[in-house]
């Protein structure tokens, strides 16, 4: 595994997990527009080429704004894609090569990279979760994610042990204190939250917990299941935009707001240092 070696180092927040679906893209652009609009210069990576839901989004933002003369805050991005050389070794090289340059660049003039990561095990992807200072994971609110990270008892819901996915955090941490003795704060989100207060979520709860304290992580309360999230990525818009563009015919109800405030407590949940400041001469 190469490492990152870079003259000024971004706070670095990755989101990875290896199943698609979980609304992790969505996160990591609301999470980038919301640390924009608090002051942090950030920079955005997608390793996820093959889908490229990151890209798209910020291209779809990009457009929104030039075609309605809009200033929305915008990133610097990259996308890092995956090597196309027939060797292993050498594709790896290859992959590595550019994803550091990537950060390397972004961390020049960034507080923040926010790095979206392949729903997959690939290498991107595990260079993308080492390089992390925090690693959010977010699963839908299920024991069908809930097997992303570990294997749970059928009938009792007693946890067996670490998954495939829980194992490679591990490595991943194990390799980022190797490098400079940091340490990955891993949160799981539990997204797309139902409204109801169904059995099945009570005890993916308690399970989640037990699990936290076994391999080490924390928790935090995701996103909601909201027709909003869908209508506002075909605008490259979120949440943290509805009310510079109301005047657009797109209006803050009370459910907007409820899921706008799931947004700023995933934010405040993130741990890291204070944004730039631009002195000015007295």
């Amino acid at each position: 595994m190469a490492t990152v070696t870079l003259e000024r180092r971004a706070n670095i927040i990755a989101l990875g997990n290896e199943k698609g679906g979980s609304g992790k893209s969505t996160a990591a652009m609301h999470l980038i527009v919301g640390l924009l609009r608090d002051g942090y210069r950030v920079g955005a990576i997608d390793l996820d080429a093959r889908q490229a839901t990151l890209t798209a989004y910020l291209a779809a933002r990009e457009a929104f704004a030039v075609s309605h003369h809009v200033d929305l805050p915008l990133p610097r991005r990259a996308a890092v894609l995956r090597s196309e050389l027939d060797s292993r070794r050498e594709a790896e090289a290859d992959e590595a090569a550019r994803f550091n340059a990537a950060l390397a660049e972004l961390s020049t003039d960034c507080d923040i990279v926010v790095i979206d990561c392949p729903g997959a095990d690939t290498y991107l992807s595990r260079l993308g979760h080492a390089a992390a200072d925090t690693l959010v994971t977010p699963i839908n609110d299920s024991f069908v994610d809930f097997a992303m990270l570990a294997k749970v008892d059928a009938d009792k819901h007693d946890v067996i042990g670490p998954s495939i996915y829980s194992e490679m955090v591990w490595q991943a941490r194990k390799r980022r204190f190797a490098r400079d003795r940091g340490k990955i704060d891993w949160i799981v989100m539990r997204n797309r939250l139902g409204a109801t207060e169904a059995r099945n979520k009570r005890d993916v709860g308690v399970t989640l917990e037990i699990l936290a304290k076994r391999i080490g992580f924390r928790t935090v309360k995701g996103f909601g299941e909201r027709v909003i999230f869908r209508e506002l990525y075909l605008q490259g818009l979120t949440l943290m935009d509805v009310k510079e563009v109301g005047g657009l015919g797109i209006q803050m109800g009370m459910s907007h707001v409820a899921a706008r405030n799931e947004v700023r407590a995933l934010i405040g949940a993130i741990r890291r240092a204070p944004p730039s400041l631009t002195l000015t001469p007295a």
